[in-house]
């Protein structure tokens, strides 16, 4: 038998009578369980919003985006492409072009859009893209001397655009030729041959036609703005930015999907962060409760301790009695505490028990559990029971027999 879980145990959980010692314990037990349970749901939610999020910005967003530091475009490099295609992470590589340019519709009507020309074959999220046309086809291929164009549902309610029909697209670069050659501007025409409609966080009108369309629309000839990457695993990305970066050298700057909505991912895991120490406070509250208690357990047996002494055990030996009994009372809170919060979690994930109130993207609040939280909130739970009891401790190990049993 262990003297020291032994003593601890008997101290701590008198069966005699309820004292005021045993009455701080269990407020100690019951606000360490109610903070861990809450820490662990709050951050599981808070991970459920991010793996929402990031699922509805990855349908538009690649692993990997490349392009240029410092200009707009770039010369196409089969070389490089065919040597970043051989990296053993890399799943498919696609170029593309991207800009702004003016909308015109049947009857004059006109927007600025953005415009992004892809090749068919092998665009990533191409196919979220099919899977999301409501209306025609997936289709930028050149028909009657017309190429394709597929639209957002946006544009197709604001302009009454459908399938079928033809629009016109010009570029900055069109603009400035006709001012600069006082001409009448020259635009592409193009027929729209579906209208596509994911939900996304960012609302942006993006037109998509072919890599070659746009090309010709920009006056772009041998060049792309830079390519998309798709991994094997999207976690993945920031270790292939490292390699490519060794391949591509300063001159091109690499984008994970993180590095693409940055801010948005910035601002979610600081509301995590700021919650998970906010929460601690419950933590915290509780663990004074435990220097109370500790410390009225000191002073009611400050004359067993004193015999103790006597009969030789050490004050280091005595200090570790009362640590234990610190962290007994934190072993028993985070262990129901964790086993409560990842319940509730779980019900949560399975059945959806709290609805959201407004409209949004899910019904429910999402749930995703990650073992690393939990380790975090019963390990930062843990820690503050042991440093709640260093100071009964301290007090226990200098108590002097003498005068321990004096008067006796």
């Amino acid at each position: 038998m262990n003297i020291i879980r032994f003593i601890s145990r008997r101290y701590l959980f008198s069966r005699k009578h309820v004292s005021l010692i045993s009455v701080l314990t269990g407020i100690s037990i019951a606000g360490i369980t109610l903070g861990t349970a809450l820490l662990i749901i709050v951050l599981s939610v808070f991970n459920g919003f991010f793996d929402v999020i990031r699922g509805f910005l990855l349908s538009f967003d690649p692993d990997i985006r490349v392009e240029l530091r410092v200009d707009p475009v770039m010369i196409y490099d089969a070389d490089l492409m065919s040597e970043i295609r051989e990296h053993p992470e890399v799943v498919n590589l696609a170029p593309y072009i991207e800009g702004k340019a003016m909308l015109v519709t049947e009857g004059n009507r006109n927007d600025v859009v953005t415009v992004r020309g892809v090749e068919r074959g092998s665009h990533i999220r191409i196919t979220e893209l099919e899977n999301s046309v409501r209306n025609g086809v997936f289709d930028l291929s050149i028909q009657n001397n017309r190429p394709g164009v597929v639209i957002g549902e946006t544009l197709v309610n604001r302009y009454g655009i459908s399938p079928g029909d033809e629009l016109a697209l010009l570029s900055p670069t069109g603009m400035r030729r006709a001012l600069t050659q006082f001409s009448a501007p020259r635009a592409s025409r193009f027929k729209v041959r579906g209208t596509y409609n994911i939900q996304q966080i960012i609302d942006d009108d993006i037109v998509y036609i072919d890599l070659e369309a746009a090309q010709r629309l920009f006056n772009m000839r041998n060049e792309i703005t830079g390519f998309d990457l798709q991994l094997t695993d999207t976690d993945r990305a920031e270790r292939v930015k490292a390699d490519l970066m060794g391949i591509l050298g300063d001159d091109y700057r690499v984008q994970t999907w993180y590095d693409l909505q940055k801010p948005l991912y910035d601002v979610m895991y600081i509301e995590k962060w700021g919650s998970y120490f906010i929460l601690m406070i419950i933590v915290l509250v509780a663990v004074l409760n435990i220097i109370g208690s500790l410390t009225m357990i000191v002073i009611q047996k400050k004359k067993d301790i004193g015999v103790l002494i006597a009969m030789g055990m050490t004050p280091k030996t005595i200090k570790k009695i009362f640590v234990s009994q610190g962290i007994q009372i934190g072993i028993i809170g985070c262990g129901i505490g964790g086993t409560l919060g990842v319940l509730l979690s779980l019900a949560q994930k399975e059945y959806g028990l709290v609805k959201l109130t407004s409209s949004f993207i899910i019904d429910a609040y999402p749930i995703m559990i990650s073992p690393f939280d939990i380790l975090l909130v019963i390990g930062g739970s843990m820690l503050l029971c042991l440093g709640a009891s260093w100071y009964p401790a301290m007090r226990a190990s200098q108590v002097e027999p003498a005068d321990a049993v004096r008067g006796e």
